[in-house]
């Protein structure tokens, strides 16, 4: 095991000092907090932690307003839609919280053939979806890492008619350097990898056995990610397992190590909250619970925090969270989820999948939904396929030109949907949202979507800037 005190960018005092020397959260300092966040260009720690500890519902509303005009000014109304494809929950890991924990001996386990892979994969093609994100458990041999391999392979070899997954997403154990550039090599687009929690000692009481237990191993993993050259990286803690302010500051801190070492922070944020996992008494009853109030306001702040930083946010939430969390800061959900191996050719399985979920929509429901709230939801994969990620993204998000070219390919991957897959009920609803989407966009880019969009409707497919 590495040494546990190889963290150096984790300053634990200092977060300490932020956490218990929070200035008054008055309408004046805030006010000047807002105006500052609406610069675009991000938060410090400690501004931060003043956001965070807002309580009056008259500065958060002033606060939550600010988050959505952020939300507006840089992702539109863009809601990127993906789907989790577990194909093992075997574990090595004694993860008391997590129903794939090694000694939980009534979960029944399943490491998904390639065959059963490429059925799963042809299922979620099948309801629409363009991008994955494969999730397993932690093996330590070198036959799972090869499984890793040859199942993103099988994902992308997977063609359904007019439909194919077009990005591949990986959610696994952290690797070594080799292993990075190998995951590289094989065509992923975001490497994620969740710390869980920051704060030292819980994650020593939570996390009892197996390779997870070495805290900077975990930590330092993002970093072997990007020196291997996978400059597109999620990160993101477990809500509830301890202090939610100091796991958002810890995680504020990793960002800024990130940025200051490569250059380039993290692509997305996840902000799951502990949710019932078969076999884990503590998953009923989280220690630190993140109630609904404090829960919208964590997305509103990061939005302000990181404000070019996606934030994903997966089918734990109910579909009401899910859709108040849209404008205040939410870019990227999941739809039609399953998180039991198999899940999508066999059905949900409460002694197979990871965690309870908390909105069991199909992708039909839940985009129609997105679009009757006025937003659009994106297929979109253009950016990875054309380069534009890490630093060559932010080089176009920060000018704002990101928009010119999101906005279109969002509009043409979401009329795709709904000419391939959409429901009667859904692609009326879809309709109104585009015609509302283009009807506010400035003339130049709308000619292009309009361009774009008439291509896919004449049954061109993959039409992207």
């Amino acid at each position: 095991m590495s040494d546990m005190s190889a963290v150096p960018w984790l300053d634990e005092a200092r977060l300490a000092r932020s956490l218990e020397s929070v200035p008054t959260a008055d309408a004046g300092r805030i006010g000047a907090l807002l105006d500052k966040a609406r610069a675009l260009e991000g938060l410090s720690l400690e501004e931060v932690a003043t956001l965070l500890s807002v309580e009056d519902k008259d500065l958060l509303a002033p606060l939550f307003e600010t988050a959505k005009w952020v939300k507006d000014e840089i992702y539109g109304r863009r809601i990127v839609m993906f789907a989790p494809l577990y194909f093992s929950n075997a574990c090595c890991n004694e993860c008391v919280y997590c129903a794939f924990r090694k000694s939980n001996h009534e979960l029944t386990r399943k490491t998904l053939s390639q065959a059963e892979i490429a059925a799963e994969t042809a299922a979620l093609v099948d309801q629409g979806h363009k991008r994955l994100l494969l999730i397993a458990g932690e093996s330590l041999s070198d036959e799972s890492f090869q499984h890793l391999l040859d199942a993103i392979a099988t994902v992308y070899s997977v063609k359904r008619g007019k439909g194919e997954i077009r990005r591949v997403n990986v959610n696994v154990a952290p690797l070594s350097v080799d292993q990075f550039r190998a995951l590289k090599a094989a065509g992923i687009g975001t490497y994620q990898l969740f710390q869980e929690t920051y704060h030292r000692p819980t994650y020593a009481a939570v996390h009892v056995a197996g390779r997870k237990a070495d805290f900077a191993w975990r930590a330092n993993a993002i970093d072997r990610a990007m020196e291997a050259g996978i400059d597109d990286v999620g990160i993101g803690p477990l809500l509830g397992l301890a202090d939610w302010r100091y796991d958002i500051l810890a995680m504020m801190s990793h960002i800024a190590h990130l940025e200051e070492r490569f250059g380039v922070g993290c692509h997305t944020i996840s902000v799951p909250r502990m949710e019932p996992a078969f076999g884990s008494e503590m998953s009923e009853h989280p220690p630190h619970l993140v109630s609904d109030d404090d829960f919208r306001k964590i997305v509103a702040v990061l939005r302000l925090a990181v404000p070019y930083t996606g934030i994903i946010m997966s089918t734990r939430e109910s579909p009401l969270m899910r859709r108040e969390c849209f404008s205040l800061g939410v870019s990227q959900v999941s739809g039609g989820s399953r998180t039991n191996p198999g899940g999508y050719t066999a059905g949900e399985g409460e002694q197979s999948e990871q965690f309870r979920m908390g909105d069991h929509r199909s992708l039909d429901e839940v985009v129609r939904d997105i679009a009757q709230v006025g937003f659009t939801p994106s297929f979109c994969t253009a950016c990875y396929r054309m380069g534009r990620t890490g630093r060559d993204f932010m080089d176009l998000a920060k000018p704002g030109l990101i928009r010119e070219m999101c906005g279109p390919n969002a509009l043409s991957t979401f009329v795709e949907y709904l000419e391939d897959y959409a429901s009667p009920e859904t692609r009326a609803a879809g309709e109104v949202a585009i015609a509302a989407e283009l009807a506010g966009m400035d003339p130049k880019i709308r000619r292009y979507s309009e361009t774009m969009i008439a291509k896919v409707r004449a049954g061109k497919r993959d039409v992207f800037r």
